[in-house]
């Protein structure tokens, strides 16, 4: 299972590419220190670049130059290390096109081949024992070894060493080669001494219960995987297409013969611009929009919505939704491989590259702790022997401690210290607590790109809200339309869509509509249009320069607005100016406007103010609700940023119960706004619409973009992403986050203390190597694994 793809624009003087990159399938390689060992004998094949690799996929990209490294060269070095690679390279390098490796198969944990020798070996074991403790009067001498005679159970346990052993003694052997101090090397160099010096008990307990253990971490890790599956697993495999195949004519209603029949094809080989046939109960297969048929379509695999979403013509669709009830005939608009699910995937496999601060720690930290403890073993073996002479004991509390003074006891002992020396379940900690949050947030319809931004979103400490698409429904309709002097409603709303219509911004969208609605007439063409950054637009319509914008940009022209709004600096509006109905303008519109939370777009020009027109937009009915679970779940500020009026968003924080508001800010007065929240309060998290708010996304600590479904914009500029259009999803994400941090910081300090009691044991003759390997090893990857599983089962709706 290969992938090899050419690197944009590099090609040698032959043509063909400089650089390679395959992808390849490592199962087993599930572990930092497993990686670490593939890493360094990747490093030594000359021609290899750049290598990425992702053991909690499974996964490794190596990037190498053709022309001196081959694929498998690449594989081979993975092989040196100790790792098989699944499928193995199976295609002309030059080629450039394969199926790309996503994450490792499911495995057969306990009937493969490792597991069935660690079974021989436990058997061996367990009748070992029986002669060794209760059938000893037949646990008679049937052999000898360089003098030394070899009884039944002695026979057995060898047999359980070299059953269960010798997969441990081959993979330290890689590791030593590799110059990698992992437990693999610890445990093997573990049962090579204790065989050597004559513990055959103790080397064959250590080997069946360490293979026991490794087997229960690969199932661990093969859980962990799952969860990377079912997202896969989300996108169908094939699609039905209506196709003309020049195979059969079907006459239409008009007589007409064409050949378009529906035939069944992989998604990968459906191009954009191609027709689907989706019916009752089937996924939808691509990104596509809706040609004909009306349906319900569940949207929750994409957008985390678990309210099935009606669909007509028109409409957009995404692969993975599940069409409900009707049927579908739906207009491809991406390639299997650039459909929203598909960056969606991608993005959280991408998110297991992204180390958090913690992963970091760890890192540096197992880096002085492994070497650290095995020099202590190797002290423990070593020193002892030569300083306590004679058995001694020491009682205290009631408690008595035998400190021995025969070397094999101290060898044991260190033996057991070497155990204990690999950070295993410490090290795992965080990446397995990454892969469960990152999976189970994108299965409810948030897409968190790296677990830096998972672990930084739990300790935000105030979040800053974009108003408009955010809080609101972000679907603007003109409520009032308010025509001043001679100018009638019809004249202010066709101006205003002959300006609007070459603008991009919402209300242009909602002007227009109400222009259409009321029969103003064919909007006219401006020429020498301008768009005025935060304060609205210009254009020449007729010979003349006419304004369409925010009060304040009227206000800059000279007119004095003081009159008609609760607050203002500038000029005067003609005492003749008439209303609807030819009634005085009244001096509190503008505000009265603004207090009801609505926008006004002032239209005119340099000398005479056509009029006024209001626009709303509906508050979400989530708003409210998820500010106030914010706060509830620790976050000590909540603000709301706009660039709307003082007016309309007072009303609209008064309504949605922000902690303060900020409004009449420019895109770049919204950065200053979150920079000025940081320094007050910490670290802060920007929610916007991803694009307009691209700025202050990228400098809150964390950005979050709404409804970033369909939208590259969006998915590409956030680090974390709400699917769907639900401000709801909030409290669950902060919840979801803080409770990671809280499970990454269990694991790390359990494993830690754990093994520095177990350590502190030993010295003691309190801690055997079997209770080393059960419980500091096997015991707690499992703990920390399946502490780490529980993350997937937080419900996004105990936070509604």
């Amino acid at each position: 299972m290969t992938d090899r793809s050419n690197a944009a624009g590099r090609t040698n003087e032959a043509g063909r590419p400089r650089e390679l990159t395959a992808r390849l399938t490592v199962p087993e390689m599930d572990c930092p220190s497993c990686a670490q060992k593939v890493e360094k004998s990747l490093r030594r094949v000359d021609g290899v670049v750049e290598t990425t690799l992702q053991p909690t996929t499974g996964t490794a990209a190596v990037t190498y130059d053709p022309d001196r490294a081959s694929e498998a060269d690449v594989v081979e070095a993975i092989a040196a290390a100790g790792y098989e690679v699944v499928g193995g390279p199976d295609a002309d390098e030059t080629d450039g096109s394969a199926d790309g490796v996503d994450i490792a198969p499911p495995s057969d944990v306990w009937t493969s081949p490792r597991a069935k020798k660690t079974w021989v070996g436990a058997a061996f074991v367990v009748v070992g024992l029986l002669f060794e403790f209760l059938l000893t009067t037949q646990n008679v001498v049937v052999a000898s070894v360089l003098d030394y005679p070899l009884s039944l159970a002695d026979v057995l346990f060898l047999g359980a060493v070299a059953a269960s052993g010798i997969p441990v003694v081959r993979s330290g052997y890689y590791s030593a080669k590799n110059r990698s101090l992992d437990i693999d090397l610890l445990m093997g160099t573990a049962i090579v001494a204790a065989t050597g010096i004559g513990y055959f008990v103790e080397a064959a307990t250590l080997a069946v219960l360490f293979s026991i253990a490794e087997l229960l971490e690969d199932y661990a890790m093969d859980r962990a995987r799952d969860s990377l599956r079912e997202l896969m697993e989300l996108s169908p495999d094939e699609a039905t297409v209506r196709r003309d195949t020049g195979s059969s004519e079907t006459p239409r209603g008009d007589g007409e013969a064409v050949t378009d029949e529906e035939v069944t094809v992989s998604a990968e080989d459906v191009a954009v611009g191609e027709t689907v046939v989706v019916r009752p109960g089937e996924k939808i297969p691509l990104d596509g929009t809706v040609l004909e048929g009306e349906s319900a379509v569940d949207e929750s695999p994409i957008t985390g919505e678990s309210v099935p979403v009606d669909k007509t013509a028109g409409d957009e669709v995404y692969a993975g939704a599940i069409n409900e009830e009707g049927y579908l005939e739906v207009e491809v608009t991406s390639t299997a491989g650039d459909s929203t699910l598909s960056r969606i995937i991608e993005m959280v496999q991408g998110a297991q590259a992204k180390k958090t601060e913690t992963e970091r720690f760890v890192d540096r930290f197992s880096g002085y702790y492994t070497p650290a403890v095995v020099a202590l073993a190797i002290l423990t073996a070593a020193v002892p022997p030569f300083v306590v002479g004679e058995p001694i004991s020491v009682g205290a509390a009631g408690y008595a401690f035998t400190f021995a003074g025969d070397w094999q006891t101290w060898f044991v002992r260190g033996l057991t210290l070497l155990v204990i020396a690999c950070p295993c379940a410490f090290v795992i900690s965080t990446p397995v607590s990454v892969v469960s949050g990152v999976t189970s947030a994108a299965k409810n319809g948030v897409l968190i790109k790296g677990g830096n931004y998972l672990e930084a979103m739990g300790d935000v400490d105030a979040v800053a809200v974009d108003k408009t698409g955010t809080l609101t429904e972000g679907e603007l309709a003109v409520t009032d339309v308010v025509a001043l002097g001679r100018t009638d409603e019809s004249t202010l709303l066709r101006h205003a869509a002959g300006l609007e219509r070459r603008s991009e911004h919402p209300i242009a969208a909602a002007v227009l509509a109400r222009a259409d609605e009321a029969g103003a007439g064919d909007p006219p063409e401006p020429t020498a249009f301008e768009s005025l950054t935060g304060k609205g637009i210009r254009g020449d319509i007729d010979g003349e320069t006419y304004y369409a914008g925010k009060p304040a940009l009227f206000e800059e022209l000279g007119f004095d607005l003081s009159r008609t709004r609760a607050a203002t600096d500038g000029g005067v509006v003609p005492e003749d100016a008439a209303g609807p109905g030819g009634g005085a303008f009244a001096e509190d519109t503008l505000a009265a406007l603004e207090r009801e939370g609505k926008t006004v777009v002032l239209v005119g020009t340099e000398t005479e103010l056509l009029g006024a027109i209001a626009v709303a937009d509906e508050v979400r009915p989530a708003s409210k609700r998820a500010v106030e679970r914010l706060r509830e779940l620790g976050v000590e500020r909540v603000v709301m940023l706009t660039g709307d009026n003082e007016g309309t968003a007072r009303a609209i924080a008064e309504r949605v119960g922000v902690d303060e508001y900020r409004a009449e800010l420019l895109p770049e007065e919204k950065v200053e706004a979150v920079e000025t929240l940081q320094a007050e309060y910490g670290d802060v998290a920007m929610v916007g619409d991803g694009v307009n708010d691209a700025p202050a996304l990228a400098t809150a600590e964390v950005g979050v973009a709404m409804g970033a479904a369909g939208t590259d914009a969006a998915l590409e500029t956030a680090d974390i992403a709400l699917m769907g259009d639900d401000v709801g999803k909030l409290p669950y994400l902060y919840a979801l986050s803080q409770t990671a941090n809280g499970v990454i910081r269990q694991n790390i300090w359990a494993s830690l203390g754990v093994k520095l009691l177990l350590a502190l044991g030993v010295p003691l003759g309190l801690v055997s190597v079997a209770l080393a390997v059960v419980v500091g090893d096997m015991g707690m990857s499992l703990g920390v694994t399946g502490n780490a599983m529980r993350l997937a089962r937080i419900d996004p709706e105990r936070f509604e």
